[in-house]
């Protein structure tokens, strides 16, 4: 195991800049989720810890050795792929174990790390099978246990499960993070999906067309995030955004651009007149008589809670599309009037020129 660092990254093709500056500190065990957009960066740097990617600039060190010119077989780390990329005329078996073979490792060693690795994932009864006589979860697997085999000093995850359905997504996360509870091996992960993101790390960085928008603990960039970028990506559905004036006048309150008015408990000091987002979480609000008025388009029952787009506004000119997410089963009809409150102390205010948190 063995901490990575990442000072001062940087990565051009050309004159074209995908990555600005990059720095990021991994502690040894620690489990580190790059998250962003399509396009963000976060592949591209995860490529260029492995070695598969040059470094336009900055270092990157693994254990305390930097590795900016080290070839990637001799970075001790071990990459598992979008794409399983197994040998189809290979046993489950001889796919774990061929980076030992490769390696002219003992014939006795190969086999127990192949067989300590499949017990652990549940591979054990398919050693002798064939790629093709997987299924996709069951691959997946493979390629995490010839990650295994390896006994790597770093984990790298590049999208993994991507290519596997729904349900299995959500078995196969469970099972990386207990997999990564058992081995202790530092790991980072990349995605795109905000929802991995937050169940399986320990930090997540999230990244943002080249740069870094925030580093922290999931709850952390969920409760606090650090700008209206990270407040909109982080959590599911997503965070409303309303445009508006802070007002204080004895009591702080925002008016937003569509005539609502909704409460404030913290404004930042001198904030009175000042442009700013209001940003609230479709779970944050409860029905309440005396709330605002929102007038329901659609509703999505999905079971456990209830989903509720619509308009809020004082006219049909300047009304503007919110989500509310209600955990108590209730009915609700397409063109019906509800009433609705931010629930106390969780609204969030962005500056609506830079979109950096205002904090009061």
């Amino acid at each position: 195991m063995a901490t990575v660092d990442i000072r001062g990254v940087r990565k051009a093709y050309g004159a074209t800049a995908v990555i600005h500056g990059v720095d990021v500190d991994i502690r040894d065990g620690e489990f580190v989720v790059l998250v962003g957009p399509s396009g963000c960066g976060k592949s591209t740097l995860l490529r260029m810890i492995a070695g598969l990617e040059n470094i336009t600039g900055g270092e990157i060190l693994i254990g305390n050795r930097v590795v900016n010119d080290v070839p990637p077989k001799e970075r001790d780390i071990a990459m598992v792929f979008q794409n399983y990329a197994l040998y189809p005329h290979m046993t489950v078996g001889a796919n774990m174990g061929f980076s030992l073979k490769l390696r002219n490792a003992p014939k006795a060693e190969i086999d127990s790390r192949v067989a300590r690795a499949a017990e652990i994932l549940g591979l054990s009864h398919l050693l002798d099978r064939f790629p093709r006589q997987l299924s996709g979860g069951q691959r997946q697997r493979v390629a995490m246990g010839r990650a295994i085999v390896r006994d790597p000093q770093v984990f790298l995850f590049d999208e993994p499960l991507s290519n596997l359905d729904a349900k299995l997504r959500v078995q196969m996360r469970t099972e990386i993070k207990e997999l990564h509870q058992r081995l202790k091996t530092t790991t980072v992960y990349v995605t795109h999906d905000q929802i991995e993101a937050m169940t399986m790390a320990d930090k997540i960085v999230v990244m943002h067309d080249g740069v870094v928008e925030q580093i922290g603990a999931p709850l952390d960039l969920y409760d606090k995030p650090a700008n209206q970028f990270v407040a909109g990506f982080i959590g599911s559905p997503s965070m409303n955004f309303i445009k508006g004036t802070v007002q204080v006048n004895g009591t702080a309150r925002f008016m937003s651009d569509s005539g609502v008015v909704l409460p404030l408990e913290r404004v930042p000091g001198s904030a009175s007149g000042r442009r700013a987002v209001y940003g609230l979480r479709p779970e944050h609000v409860r029905i309440d008589p005396q709330g605002v008025p929102v007038r329901v388009v659609v509703v999505e029952p999905t079971g456990s809670e209830l989903l509720v787009v619509a308009r809020l506004g004082t006219d049909a000119a300047s009304e503007q599309e919110v989500t509310l997410l209600f955990r108590e089963r209730m009915m609700f009809a397409p063109g019906e009037i509800i009433h609705v409150a931010p629930m106390p102390g969780l609204q969030h205010l962005f500056d609506e020129a830079t979109g950096a948190r205002l904090e009061a």
